[in-house]
């Protein structure tokens, strides 16, 4: 059993922690959690009997050169060089000021050492969250043309899908006949024999329909069983229908899949990868990603990720994510104080029940610059058996791992806590809770002198993962928990399209349509900042897609086919996870119609082209934290996408004058007569913004490449654009 060892991380970890409490800054800023962790893993690393595998199983850990290293993300400034790395430290993909990094298990002092990094945490671990349902959406019109000036089927557009378990034989994703397929890469992760993609240094790339043919399937079912999460996912995004009839949404759509590490690095480095990919092939992007977690950050849109995400719509990408499935767990609660100490029991998930289960992890966020404090109680029925002390954001050490003995039971515990996040700036604490029996129940108590706290109770696994939501329960008279403000990371990010569910319309023998409900599921919002999520919603409920071949387990197929010598079967599947794509593939066919569509301008086109019925009840103005502005309609979207297409592309005429086109330095806007502008945007025909600012008479272009852009100019009355030719210098 071969054993790492790697020593002064401990010493930095400690003199990291107190440089903190004794409010000195650090040259780099950490998470508790990730201060945390960082010190379980070096503590691992010592202790005799810990194998790489059990650490594997535990941290985010990729193989780099054979090496064992540790996943990390990082916000860096501005002039950050990869090229300043100090030995051991690896540099991943840069998304804005966002990079990924790998860090040698023998190096993780050079942490300290890094330059122009000012947050870096460890890569949190995530986890994986048609016929009827294309008619709901009502693709089957746009794939027919029905009020089109032509039909529409995401021909010449790149689906992206980030997720496990693809089947790159199967016959969905092949064109109707039967001929083509339709994968143009596909980088699995978890494969180590290579080549890894250009100026990646892990896991194995396929380019071309040859190559990805001939690998078969990914790898991801050798590290976990029952992979084919991603085939049934990319169905029902683009599936082409496999001969019997099956059609996605967007079956005409070219597909790029990414087999993800299970950790947010990982991830970021795919998204990058398949940005590349698509401006490489000229290709508008859409990338889905059916899974999620509730501790990659702060639940605010402020974490690293949801950052990246923000800045990859900025450059053009649309991102399409699952909203959620905890729309039936009572998990949260939201206190206001002053007010009495808050009283919560905690339900705990059964156990080992879940791979890794270590316990539930109760976290808890507050305001900015309003601390808190929580203490919990071990019970038996209604006698108290013993209590820890109280714990507050501001004067509690950063991480706490420790144990309460009762009677022959020993209930162990670990805290992760902020007083103030380096993201959110807000207080938090994480309350990790391994049960003793079943006989006995623990009981959380909060407190604060003014503000606001949130409090989740989630699954909680030995490596950080967890996605289901258990109650709060009611403690003498106290609140019991309730299904709101349920939208993890990544949904929570501003910029990107999350989505939940709904079953699907159901037409009766005398074509009456009954409407789908909301599925139970189905988490709701608001965010945790109050923002509204989810966007919309979209059928997400017994959806029928796609199987892998190669899955290790006995689904029951409702149907079937034979294809290549090998026998290709179809089920049903819930979640948000299903809904995504369906939304997924409605963005393909907005694009297919109009390429040059901002991220921006697809996500406000998708939640005003909703519809409404009896079951989503008329939506407020602001949106739903059920129904978001409503159920997702393909064909009002298209139709929309199509008109912006020509008011856009086809010079119409317009009020607006801009000179010279073709023009190398300064582009001269003449404005009429009584008319206010109040700032420009400038994108490219990817569908990048540019460059963007406060409008004054004229615009300075010079920074811009040599190619064609369209002018965004935001007036009272609306977005006038209007295209113009960047010339040489």
């Amino acid at each position: 059993m071969k054993l790492l060892k790697s020593y002064g991380l401990l010493a930095f970890l400690g003199l990291l922690a107190m440089s903190c409490m004794n409010g000195l800054e650090a040259q780099v800023s950490f998470s508790a959690i990730s201060m945390n962790q960082l010190q379980e893993l070096e503590s691992s690393q010592v202790k005799r009997g810990v194998s790489m595998q059990d650490l594997e199983k535990d941290f985010p850990i990729q193989r780099i050169d054979g090496r064992p290293a540790l996943s990390m993300l990082a916000k860096v400034s501005t002039d950050f060089d990869a090229s300043d790395l100090p030995e051991g430290v690896s540099f991943g993909s840069r998304i804005g000021n966002v990079v990924s990094l790998k860090v040698d298990l023998k190096h993780l002092d050079a942490i300290h050492t890094l330059q122009k990094v000012e947050y870096i945490e460890v890569a949190a671990k995530i986890h994986r969250n048609l016929e009827r349902a294309v008619q709901d959406v009502r693709a089957d019109s746009v794939h027919l043309g029905l009020g089109l000036s032509k039909s529409y089927t995401g021909k010449g557009v790149l689906i992206g899908v980030t997720d496990w378990g693809f089947d790159y034989g199967h016959p969905m994703f092949y064109d109707s006949s039967l001929t083509n397929n339709r994968i143009m890469a596909a980088w699995d992760q978890f494969k180590t024999s290579g080549p890894a993609p250009a100026g990646s240094n892990f896991g194995t790339e396929y380019l071309g329909t040859s190559n990805v043919l001939a690998a078969q399937s990914d790898t991801s079912g050798t590290y976990y069983g029952n992979a084919t999460h991603g085939s049934h996912v990319a169905g029902i995004a683009g599936g082409g229908g496999a001969g019997i009839g099956l059609t996605g949404v967007a079956p005409e759509a070219n597909f790029i899949f990414a087999s993800i590490l299970l950790d947010a690095g990982a991830f970021m480095e795919a998204i990058a990868w398949m940005q590349d990919f698509a401006e490489t092939e000229n290709k508008r992007l859409v990338i889905n990603m059916s899974w999620g977690l509730y501790n990659l950050g702060p639940l605010d849109g402020s974490s690293l990720l949801s950052l990246a995400l923000n800045q990859l719509t900025e450059e053009g990408v649309v991102v399409v994510t699952s909203g959620g499935n905890n729309g039936d767990d009572n998990f949260h609660i939201k206190q206001d104080f002053p007010g009495d100490t808050l009283s919560c029991g905690v339900s705990f998930f059964p156990n080992n029940v879940i791979d890794r289960q270590y316990g539930q992890s109760v976290s808890m966020f507050g305001g900015q610059s309003q601390s808190f404090s929580t203490s919990f109680d071990l019970y038996q029925v209604n006698t108290k058996l013993a209590s820890s002390p109280w714990f507050h954001t501001a004067t509690s050490a950063s991480f706490i791992d420790s144990f309460i003995v009762v009677g022959n039971d020993t209930l162990y515990f670990k805290m992760d806590i902020d007083d103030e996040h380096p993201q959110s700036f807000a207080p938090h604490i994480r309350l990790r809770l391994k049960k003793p029996n079943a006989a006995l129940s623990v009981v959380v108590h909060v407190a604060a002198s003014s503000g606001r706290v949130h409090l989740y109770n989630l699954l909680d696994q030995s490596s950080g993962e967890g996605n289901a939501g258990s109650s709060f329960t009611s403690f003498f008279g106290g609140p019991s928990g309730d299904n709101e403000y349920g939208i993890g990371e990544p949904a929570c990010a501003e910029k990107i399209i999350a989505v939940g569910a709904h079953s699907s319309d159901i037409r009766l023998p005398n074509q009456t349509w009954i409407p789908g409900s909301i599925a139970s599921f189905s988490s709701h919002g608001p965010t945790i900042d109050e923002r509204m999520k989810p966007d919309l919603t979209a059928p997400g409920v017994n959806v029928l897609s796609s199987i892998s071949s190669f899955a290790d387990d006995n689904y029951f197929f409702e149907d079937s086919v034979s294809f290549n010598g090998r026998t290709y079967g179809f089920t049903r599947f819930s979640g948000t996870s299903m809904s995504a794509p369906m939304t997924t593939g409605i963005v393909a066919l907005m694009l297919e119609a109009n390429p040059f569509l901002s991220p921006s301008q697809v996500k406000e086109i998708l939640r005003s082209s909703t519809r409404t019925d009896v079951r989503t009840d008329t939506i407020p103005s602001g949106g739903s934290t059920i129904w978001g502005m409503g159920k997702a309609n393909a064909l009002e979207a298209v139709k929309t996408a199509a008109i912006w297409m020509s008011r856009e592309i086809e010079d119409e005429p317009s009020e607006f004058l801009i000179y010279p086109n073709t023009v190398s330095d300064e582009l001269m806007v003449q404005i009429p007569e009584g008319r206010l502008v109040e700032a420009y945007r400038i994108f490219d025909l990817q569908g990048r913004r540019m460059l963007t600012g406060s409008f004054e008479s004229s615009i300075d272009v010079q920074k811009l490449s040599f190619g064609t852009y369209l002018l965004h100019l935001e007036t009272e009355e609306g977005i006038e654009v209007l295209k113009f030719v960047k010339g040489s210098q």
